[in-house]
């Protein structure tokens, strides 16, 4: 893929070490990367372009749009990335007209007034990058929920010593933070209210202040940071901006900072006291960590609130750690490795990227139609999950002369990763997807879709063992008993062509299961048919059509790349690949009503009726 990362920041702030590091993640994968900024040079191997990007005069906006209009077409660029509404702004009117789609990450709340709701110039997807952050846009700036997509700040830990954190002796606190603005107010007031206690207590804890802009330090602040250094002498350092801000923190005790700075540290084994521009959030362990990571550890607050710091606590917290310091511990330390996992995160923010491209190209409707049992004659049931062999085949005429052309999940997923051109997605695409397995879906359906060069998606067990409907007889004698395909017949749809989905092992409703025996659930089917049927499993069905978050969660994490509803779920497939909207299919389908529930207002359509 080939990206353009637009950013207005005029220092090394947390934002452009995100997008550095992103760039690099991209690049070392094989995508091309090209970073236009307010710096000349960044440490990446990037193609740099330097441009103001933070000057908001008229002028220079303008110029500034006309480069990245420039940029887009020698570059052939598929995707821009901007952090910061000044970025967002610019590229925003430069993609005009284009069929480019326009990423922003936001890395900190956005001033509230009625241009910020009123013009959404942040594009097509939204990252924010904590909890906090993803509820001060949903209902403060009134931000479309399904636009954001929630991803942190990705950190490289193995620029860390893969040595196990040793505390130094002498102690060393190490305030990590920038020196202006509302974290210049919390240094001052730390160098004022918290230090000079904490120094005169404890004779032999040194301090470091670390970071850019220090000139900016509020007059108060410099006044006590003058003090303190005639007093105490070499125990305290200004040491500044640092091009080496791991080995800081590594030979820290305890590093007192926000956002990417507390989760460097956390994730090296080195104690931190969260405290940012929002919040005091204090010393991050496991019975803190969750809430401290929702505020990007005291930077950013849900909602407008007070920023005051009740000091003599945190002096009071400081005093108790210095007495007693307490590691981070390996499972914390674990923990944070892994939520801020620089692969990890890079990888979500493509799958971000590819999904603005999809949903720039398909921005309408994408009707995925749900059948079941295909039988000769029609079945007695109240289930009605069942269309006669004869009625499917004038759904496939139907279909034919409406135009669709047929594909799957995973060629859509193909088309989304690069490796087939969108220019070849067809105009209007439909995606025909089949639950259970029945033999009836081999004997009527598998010939009728090869007929009419139809390929289908199929949803089976990974228990090869269950050869009937027992999630129906069993629970209601009255229904009739269906069969299900042997092993030797599912594979004729693998060389057919078709895509294998999965359904869990033995169609288990997830929603009432233990977590872990969800997981398993979830986790084994796709095993199971994978190994068994040789095919590549990239998205699961929901039996009977129940989840909620945390098997939504659940099947992300199993690796599938698309979780399918039934009758829930976004307006448009990209909303939310685990809350695929699929449309029930009955046995009384007509023309007429093909016609609807294919047509591209239909979702819109339903969700007004049905409310949901």
């Amino acid at each position: 893929m080939r990206i353009l990362h637009v950013l207005s920041a005029n220092f090394f702030a947390g934002s452009v070490s995100y997008a550095v590091h992103l760039a690099e993640a991209h690049r070392a994968q094989g995508h091309e990367v090209v970073m236009l900024s307010d710096a000349a040079e960044l440490p990446t191997g990037a193609r740099c372009v330097q441009a103001p990007i933070s000057n908001r005069r008229h002028a220079q906006r303008l110029r500034n749009i006309l480069l990245i209009r420039r940029l887009l077409r020698e570059h052939q660029i598929e995707v821009v990335h901007a952090h910061s509404r000044a970025a967002s702004w610019v590229a925003y009117v430069a993609l005009r007209g284009t069929d480019v789609p326009l990423v922003s990450t936001v890395h900190g709340r956005q001033h509230l007034h009625t241009s910020t709701s009123l013009f959404d110039i942040y594009g097509d997807k939204v990252i924010a990058i904590c909890r906090n952050l993803g509820v001060h846009l949903r209902e403060e700036v009134l931000m479309k929920p399904e636009k954001i997509v929630l991803l942190p700040n990705g950190v490289d830990f193995g620029q860390f010593a893969a040595t196990a954190y040793r505390p130094p002796a002498p102690p060393v606190l190490a305030l990590i933070t920038r020196f202006n603005g509302g974290k210049g107010e919390r240094a001052a007031a730390l160098l004022e209210h918290v230090f000079p206690a904490v120094l005169a207590e404890f004779p032999d804890v040194q301090l470091q202040l670390i970071g850019g802009e220090l000139e900016a330090l509020p007059e108060p602040g410099k006044e006590a940071l003058t003090t303190l250094q005639q007093q105490y002498g070499e125990r305290v350092q200004a040491v500044g901006f640092s091009h080496d801000v791991p080995g800081q923190i590594s030979a820290s005790t305890l590093v007192i900072g926000a956002g990417r700075v507390a989760i460097e540290a956390l994730g090296a084994g080195v104690p931190v006291l969260a405290l940012g521009e929002a919040s005091y959030a204090g010393i991050v362990d496991a019975a803190t960590y969750e809430q401290a990571a929702a505020s990007n550890f005291g930077d950013i607050a849900a909602r407008v609130s007070p920023h005051a710091v009740d000091y003599p606590v945190l002096l009071e917290d400081l005093r108790a750690f210095l007495a007693l310091p307490r590691p981070v511990g390996a499972e914390l330390q674990g923990r944070v490795q892994a939520d801020y996992d620089l692969s990890r995160v890079a990888a979500g923010v493509l799958r971000v990227y590819q999904s603005a491209r999809m949903q720039k190209k398909v921005p309408g409707f994408l009707p995925v139609l749900m059948y079941h049992k295909i039988p000769t004659e029609p079945l007695q049931t109240k289930h009605r999950i069942f269309v006669t062999r004869d009625r499917f085949e004038q759904h496939l005429r139907f279909f034919r002369r409406q135009g669709f052309t047929g594909i799957t999940f995973r060629d859509y997923l193909a088309f989304a990763r690069g490796e087939r051109p969108l220019a070849e997605f067809p105009r209007k695409p439909i995606i025909l997807t089949f639950d259970d397995g029945y033999t009836d879906n081999y004997t009527n359906l598998l010939p009728l879709m090869q007929q009419y060069g139809y390929p289908g998606v199929i949803y089976l067990l990974g228990d090869f063992d269950v050869r009937y409907n027992a999630w129906d007889v069993d629970k209601d004698p009255t229904e009739p008993r269906s069969e299900i395909m042997s092993v030797e017949q599912k594979r004729a749809f693998v060389a057919a062509g078709w895509e294998i989905g999965a359904h869990t092992m033995s169609h288990a409703d997830l929603t009432a299961l233990p977590v872990e025996a969800a997981a398993r659930e979830i986790r084994d089917s796709k095993h199971a048919l994978e190994q068994g049927l040789g095919a590549e499993v990239v998205s699961f069905a929901y039996p009977f059509g129940l989840y909620n978050d945390t098997v939504r969660m659940l099947v992300a994490e199993a690796g599938f790349a698309f979780g399918l509803a039934t009758d829930s779920g976004g307006m448009h497939l990209e909303d939310d690949r685990f809350r695929v909207f699929r449309v029930n299919m009955f046995p009384e389908e007509t023309p007429s009503s093909l016609w609807k529930k294919t047509a591209p207002w239909y979702r819109r359509y339903y969700r007004y009726k049905r409310k949901r």
